[in-house]
This record gives structure tokens, sequence and C-alpha cells, in this order.
């Protein structure tokens, strides 16, 4: 049975940091893309950052320079490092995995940041 643990949400003032976690398991297969979306009461999912087994990355634009993602294949898991963060950040951030063809979801850790 897969799981996705996540943690490290939380309540933060607009300028300060969260690092979230992600742990995968009970998959069987090599994990290829890891990463973490966001989303908003009455919006869509939105990717925020993905990282590739070989490491390359991708943000979506509103937290280049901001947020970091890295990962640690040896206990499949993902992080993300959020800094400088700002009151549009505020979301449910899920955690998400790809196995050959196959997404997991965590079930979603609240970040707010207050003004």
């Amino acid at each position: 049975q897969v799981q996705l643990v996540e943690s490290g949400g939380g309540l933060v003032q607009a300028g300060g940091s969260l690092r979230l976690s992600c742990a995968a398991s009970g998959i069987i297969f090599s994990i290829d893309v890891m990463g973490w979306y966001r989303q908003t009461p009455g919006n869509q999912r939105e990717l925020v950052a993905s990282i590739a087994r070989d490491r390359r990355t991708n943000y979506v634009e509103s937290v280049k320079g901001r947020f970091a993602i890295s990962r640690d294949n040896a206990k499949n898991t993902v992080y993300l490092q959020m800094n400088s963060l700002k009151p549009e950040d505020t979301a449910v951030y899920y955690c998400n995995v790809q196995s050959i063809g196959n997404h997991y979801w965590g079930q979603g850790t609240q970040v707010t940041v207050s003004s």
C-alpha cells in the first residue's frame, strides 16, 4: 500500500520560512518525479515545484528564488524549503510522486502566511 506522509506545514509571518517534507513508502518501482502542488479554495491545484530523479528541477514563476525543492532517493523523501514567504503562498500543499506513470498524492498540509 502506497503511503505519502507530509509534515512541516503551519502558520508563519510574512518573510518567514517553512520546510515541508514528504516521505513515500510502499512504492515498489523507482520514483521518477517528485513534486509539490498547492491549492486554495475555489482554485485548481497548481504545480509549485518538481524534481526528477536526476535532480533536474522545475518551479512556478512566482516562487523562483524563494523556494527550493530537493530529494533523498535513498529515503524516498522530497523536501520543499520555502523562504521569504508571502501571504499569497497561503494554501494547502500536496506532495506528488510519480512512478512508472502512476501518480500518488499526500493528504495535504496547510501553510498559512500572515501579513
